[in-house]
C-alpha cells in the first residue's frame, strides 16, 4: 500500500521534477517506509512505500525493468500475484523480487491493456512504456484505491490524493457545478470522472487510461458486473453454500497475502464479526482485533463493545479497545478533514481516523467489513425500493435522494443552479444492460459506483492517513460477481443480508446476528448542539463561506434555526452536509487559487 504521483509532459520538454518534489511530501503518510523517484524524458514518477509484501529493497518503487523498457508505481495489493507469477514464468519471464509490483511489469509486457482483467485485488497504478512512449493508468473494479489526475495543454499529472495534485500547483480550484449537485443529492458521492474541483478528475473504477507523449488519450472500461440470474436455478441452500465457500476463501486470501500480520477492525456488527469467525474457520492463529468507542449521550450508546466483546470471547482474539472522549472528536475533526481527498458527509470518518491512529501503532494491515451492506442488501432503504413501483430512478428519488432538485435549487446560489444532472446521469447508469430486476440495477449501481465515494474512499483516506492498509474482502470481485446473480428477494429475506446471517448461524452469538442494523456510533457529532453547533455555525458564517457564495443564506439560516430537525431520507443531517463541504474547502482550497 502506497502513495503514487507522476507527470507526463505533452510539450516535448523534460518532466518537471520540481512538481514531483512538491507532491511527494503530501503522500508521506500513505507510505512512511521509503521514498523514490524516476524520470525518463517527458515522464517522471514519485512513490511513497508502505512495505507489506516483500519487505526488502528489491520491492522498492518506482520499479524499473531496463530490459523491457518499463517502469511502474503501484498502490494496492494483487491477491493472485503468485498465480500470475507462475503463468508469466511459464512464458519465459524472470523475477528479481517476491512481491506483487514486479508482476505488473511483466503482465503489461505479456498482455498489454488486457493485463488488468487478470488482476484480483485492489490497485491503482501508473506504468510507463519507454519503448512506446506511453503512460498507462489503471484502477481496480470497485475503486478501492484512488487515482486522481489533471490535464493541461502541457502535461498530465496524477496522484493518489487531491492534496498531492494541489501541492504541485496549476490546478483549477473552481467548484464544478455538476459535481456540487451530485454531492448534495447523493450524500457527498461525486461519480468519476468529476470531483468537486473543476481541475481535478479521477479515473473511474474498472477503467484504464492510456496516453502517449503527443497527448493522444484513450479511456476504457475493462469490466462490467452482471446482475442477472444464472441459467441453472439454485436453492437458498445452494446460494448459502456457494457464498460461504467463496467468502471464506477471500477472507483467507486477504490474510495470507502479506509478509506482516493482518488484523481486523471489529465494530461489533455482523460483517466484521463474520470476518473474525471465518478467519478462525480457515485456521488463522491469534487473530488481532481492534474496536473503538465514544462517550454515550442520553439518546444513544457511544460504543458497540457489548457486541464486539462477545465475538472476542468466543474466538479468543488478541483484542484492543480504544475509548475516545467526546471533546477529542471535535478537537481533531479538522485533522480528519485534512486527510480527505474529497469532501465526506459521513460523520464516522473521524471515528475511522482516530481508530486507525491507534491501530497503526501496533499493526500495518487490517481487514474491514465495508461493502457487505451494498453487496448483500443490508440497508433499510433497499426493501423500500424493492416494494415500490415505477422505474429504478423513480424509486431512488423517493427513497435515496438527500434532496429533490427543487430543494437543491433552494440551497445553492444562482451561479450553481442548473438542470437535474444527477437524475439524468442516474437514469443512464440504471439502464445499462445486465440487471434483471429494478433492485438488481440499484444494487449494481451502489456496489460499482456509489460505494466508491462512500464508504470505500472514507476507509482508504482515514486508514492511509496513518500508514495503515485496510483490506475489504466483501469487495473481492469474485465474491461480488457471485452474489450479484443471486435473486434480490433472497438477499432481503430476514430483514436483509440473509445470506450472511445464514452463514453466521452457529459461528457468531445470536445477539450479534439479530441485532438491528447499526452504524458507527458517534453521538458527539450526530446530535448538533452545544459545542458542535457553535463549530458548525462558525464555519457557515465565516467570511470565507459568505465570500464563496455557494449557499443561499436563507437556506443556511433555516437549518441553523433547527439544527436537528432537517434530515435526509437516509437519515443524514442536512446542516452537517453544508458545514462538512465548506470546512473541506476552507482547509484544502482557500489559499491555493489556480496557480
Amino acid at each position: 500500500m502506497c502513495g503514487i504521483c507522476g507527470e507526463l509532459r505533452l510539450d516535448n520538454t523534460p518532466a518537471d521534477l520540481s512538481r514531483i518534489a512538491r507532491m511527494l511530501p503530501r503522500l508521506e503518510r500513505r507510505g512512511p517506509d521509503h521514498a523514490g523517484t524516476y524520470t525518463d524524458g517527458p515522464l517522471a514518477f514519485g512513490h511513497r512505500r508502505l512495505a507489506i509484501i516483500d519487505l526488502s529493497s528489491r520491492a522498492h518503487q518506482p520499479m524499473v525493468d531496463p530490459a523491457l523498457g518499463l517502469a511502474v508505481v503501484f498502490n494496492g495489493t494483487i491477491y493472485n500475484h503468485l498465480a500470475l507469477r507462475d503463468t508469466l514464468r511459464a512464458l519465459g519471464y524472470t523475477f528479481i523480487s517476491s512481491g506483487d509490483t514486479e508482476v505488473l511489469l511483466k503482465a503489461w509486457h505479456a498482455w498489454g491493456e488486457d493485463c488488468v482483467t487478470r488482476l484480483q485485488g485492489m490497485f491503482a497504478f501508473a506504468l510507463w512504456d519507454g519503448t512506446r512512449q506511453c503512460l498507462f493508468l489503471a484502477r481496480d473494479r470497485f475503486g478501492i484505491k484512488p487515482l486522481y489526475w489533471t490535464r493541461t495543454a502541457d502535461a498530465l499529472r496524477f496522484a493518489s490524493t487531491t492534496q498531492a495534485l494541489l501541492a504541485g500547483g496549476g490546478i483549477d480550484t473552481r467548484i464544478d457545478p455538476v459535481a456540487l449537485q451530485h454531492a448534495f443529492t447523493l450524500h457527498a458521492v461525486v461519480p468519476a470522472p468529476r470531483t468537486i474541483l473543476a481541475g481535478v478528475r479521477k479515473l473511474a473504477p474498472a477503467h484504464w487510461l492510456h496516453i502517449d507523449a503527443h497527448g493522444q488519450q484513450v479511456e476504457r472500461r475493462y469490466w462490467q458486473l452482471d446482475a442477472t440470474r444464472p441459467p441453472e436455478p439454485r436453492t437458498a441452500a445452494d446460494w448459502i453454500e456457494a457464498v460461504h465457500e467463496r467468502l471464506r476463501s477471500c477472507v483467507e486470501t486477504h490474510r495470507r497475502i502479506a509478509d506482516v500480520p493482518v488484523g481486523v477492525l471489529l465494530s461489533g456488527g455482523l460483517d466484521s464479526s463474520l470476518l473474525v469467525a471465518l478467519l478462525a474457520e480457515a485456521g488463522a492463529d491469534e487473530v488481532r482485533t481492534f474496536s473503538v468507542g465514544f462517550e454515550d449521550t442520553p439518546e444513544e450508546a457511544g460504543s458497540e463493545f457489548f457486541y464486539s466483546d462477545q465475538v472476542v470471547a468466543r474466538y479468543g482474539t488478541r483484542h484492543r479497545r480504544f475509548l475516545v472522549p467526546n471533546h477529542e472528536v471535535l478537537d481533531r475533526l479538522p485533522e480528519a478533514v485534512d486527510a480527505m481527498s474529497e469532501p465526506m458527509f459521513a460523520q464516522d470518518a473521524v471515528a475511522f481516523y482516530l481508530l486507525a491512529e491507534q491501530v497503526a501503532r501496533e499493526i500495518k494491515v487490517v481487514q474491514s467489513g465495508q461493502g457487505a451492506d451494498e453487496v448483500f442488501g443490508g440497508y433499510f432503504w433497499y426493501p423500500r425500493i424493492a416494494a415500490d413501483t415505477g422505474t429504478p430512478l423513480e424509486r431512488l428519488q423517493r427513497h435515496y435522494y438527500d434532496r429533490d432538485h427543487a430543494e437543491f435549487l433552494a440551497l445553492v446560489s444562482e451561479d450553481y443552479a442548473g438542470a437535474d444532472h444527477t437524475s439524468a446521469w442516474l437514469a443512464g447508469m440504471l439502464a445499462v444492460p445486465g440487471a434483471e430486476e429494478p433492485l438488481d440495477a440499484v444494487l449494481r449501481l451502489d456496489v460499482t459506483t456509489l460505494i466508491v465515494d462512500d464508504p470505500v474512499k472514507r476507509v482508504d483516506n482515514m486508514t492511509m492517513a496513518w500508514g495503515l492498509e485496510a483490506r475489504v474482502p466483501f469487495l473481492d470481485h469474485t465474491l461480488v460477481e457471485l452474489v450479484a446473480r443471486c435473486p434480490p428477494e433472497l438477499k432481503l429475506r430476514d430483514g436483509g443480508k440473509f445470506l450472511l446471517k445464514a452463514i453466521a448461524r452457529g459461528r457468531l452469538p445470536e445477539a450479534v446476528i439479530d441485532r438491528p442494523k447499526g452504524y458507527f456510533p458517534l453521538p458527539a457529532l450526530k446530535y448538533i448542539r452545544g459545542a458542535v453547533l457553535d463549530f458548525v455555525r462558525d464555519i457557515l458564517e465565516a467570511p470565507a463561506c459568505r465570500a464563496r457564495g455557494l449557499y443561499r443564506r436563507d437556506y443556511v439560516a433555516r437549518l441553523l434555526a433547527a439544527p436537528d430537525r432537517h434530515h435526509t431520507r437516509i437519515l443524514g443531517n442536512k446542516l452537517w452536509h453544508l458545514a462538512a463541504l465548506e470546512l473541506w474547502l476552507q482547509r484544502h482550497v482557500d489559499g491555493h487559487g489556480t496557480g
